[in-house]
């Protein structure tokens, strides 16, 4: 299965996004994880079909409602073989 990294810059930290991309990530069949990281912004790791793949980085550009995403940087990653989409702490 094709797997993904999204590199999401802005403001969104602080704003649920981690816990909105999970629900986004559950609703596409997507697994991996999601981590907020010390320079503010937030690194996904997903799998999924290509096409819910295409779907989850759209969301990503946008995220949720309180977030003001700047950019989001996208690279094909190794599949870990994830069997639900975590966030990590």
């Amino acid at each position: 299965m094709p797997a993904r990294r999204f590199l999401i810059l802005g403001k969104v930290q602080g704003v649920f996004f981690r816990a909105h991309a999970k629900a986004k990530a559950d609703a596409l069949g997507i697994t991996g994880w999601v981590e907020n990281c010390p320079d503010t912004s937030v690194l996904i790791h997903a799998e999924g079909s290509e096409e819910a793949l295409k779907q989850f980085q759209k969301w990503c550009k946008k995220g949720p409602p309180a977030a003001q995403v700047e950019s989001v940087a996208s690279k094909h990653a190794e599949e870990k073989g994830m069997q639900s989409f975590e966030i990590l702490h």
